[in-house]
């Protein structure tokens, strides 16, 4: 049984292929997601179906692969059984737990109504939803400093997916929206970009570091680091002791694992990630197998792997070898996790790219993140269309994803 359909989970699916086992694959959802570009969602480039794939479709080929809609609540170790939400009970010989990671506020989940993350297709299309209303609603608006505050976007958190909403929020205020307006100039929007760190993406090296802050500020994106946020409320919210007005804050600021990793009895940190033998599984239950953001590795070099999706695609195949390893006779050997290079992209033609050694950073950067993001979307229709809605809004500067979706009467809680 393989709880959770992301990169990792599917992986392992996918890697049991031709082996005599049977494999359930549970998740809430009935749709693979290919979240890195998932914030292109939320900023208008690209539609929902674009980067997410029916599970069944992507398995329908698979014979010994069944997939069950419904979502784990809690696990059983001792008696290898399951719980669904639903009522259900399944049972497992071999449990692989790929849950992944939810938002993680530090402790102020208040503040979430007021500062959704991005982790799902909901999360997408309510951003864009707050979005495109402010720029909406600052176009009524008659009080200018009002109207500035409409056009405030706040991205707390320095890491890749806050750098790339933030220059993408900037593309649309410069490029995209410049003449849709009659009322107000979409390029008085402010963008903001806040870490609490001493600089934006604390994963790659300073030089890359500074190379994306560079690219933010040609996009006139504020990047302020060393930051801490405090509060956040009706009006905008406090960072390094400054109140910032801002009609819409977003949330990029960390992750916490899946509720599911506390049902193992295992260890975990304080992200709630489960602390995994060399091998992936669980200590004192070989037959559990933990991967992606809900593992905590620390068996290569002490330093925990990071919660990024090539990490999880590498654990899901390893564990997909071990288990036809066991069914071989033969002993599974540790997980040694290749790290081929880390990539974000800033703006238009512009992205930061550390590659097998090779620092890169603007076209070149750009055009190496669109090919390898391309390569590993699923579906040949899916490669084909996010090809051509990039081209288009290369050459034309549209986004032709600009729809204002959901409840138009709830408040936007700005």
């Amino acid at each position: 049984m393989i709880v959770g359909a992301g990169f990792g989970g599917l992986e392992a699916a996918r890697g049991l292929a031709r082996a005599p086992v049977r494999v359930t694959l549970v998740d809430r959802r009935n749709h693979y997601l290919f979240q890195p570009l998932l914030y292109q969602v939320a900023t208008a480039t690209l539609s929902p179906a674009d980067i997410a794939y029916p599970i069944r479709s992507i398995l329908r080929r698979q014979k010994n692969a069944d997939v069950v809609l419904a979502e784990v609540v809690s696990i059983d170790p001792d008696r290898r059984q399951v719980s669904l939400r639903d009522g259900g009970i399944l049972s497992y010989d071999t449990l692989v737990v790929a849950s992944g990671a939810r938002h993680a506020y530090f402790g102020h989940e208040d503040w979430e109504p007021r500062a959704p993350g991005l982790k799902n297709l909901e999360d997408a299309l309510e951003i864009r939803r707050r979005i495109l209303l402010a720029f909406e609603e600052a176009d009524r608006e008659t009080d200018a400093g009002r109207r500035q505050r409409l056009l405030t976007f706040a991205i707390v958190g320095g890491g890749p997916t806050g750098v790339e909403l933030a220059g993408a929020i900037a593309e649309i205020a410069d490029h995209v929206l410049v003449d849709d307006f009659r009322h107000i100039d979409p390029r008085e929007a402010r963008v903001v970009l806040i870490e609490a760190g001493p600089r934006i993406l604390p994963s790659y090296s300073e030089k890359s570091s500074e190379n994306a802050a560079a690219e933010l500020r040609r996009l006139r994106v504020e990047v302020r680091a060393g930051e801490p946020v405090t509060a956040v409320d009706e009006t905008g919210l406090v960072a390094g002791g400054r109140h910032i007005e801002a009609g819409t804050v977003l949330w990029a600021a960390g992750v916490a694992a899946s509720r599911v990793g506390s049902c193992l009895g295992a260890p975990v940190d304080k992200n709630g990630r489960v602390v995994v033998e060399p091998d992936l599984t669980v200590p004192g239950h070989p037959e559990i197998f933990v991967i992606g953001d809900l593992a905590l590795f620390t068996h290569q070099g002490g330093k925990p792997l990071p919660g990024v999706s090539p990490v999880a695609m590498q654990q899901g195949r390893h564990v997909a070898r071990s288990i036809r390893h066991r069914l071989a006779g033969r002993a599974a050997s540790p997980f040694r996790y290749l790290d081929k290079g880390s990539m974000a992209v800033v703006g238009r033609s512009a992205a930061i790219a550390e590659l097998l050694g090779l620092k890169l950073r603007g076209f070149p950067a750009w055009i190496a993140w669109s090919m390898l993001h391309i390569f590993y979307l699923i579906g040949f229709r899916n490669r084909f269309i996010v090809m051509f809605e990039w081209a288009w809004a290369y050459v034309t500067y549209q986004r032709g994803a600009r729809l204002i979706t959901g409840n138009l009467e709830a408040p936007r809680k700005r």
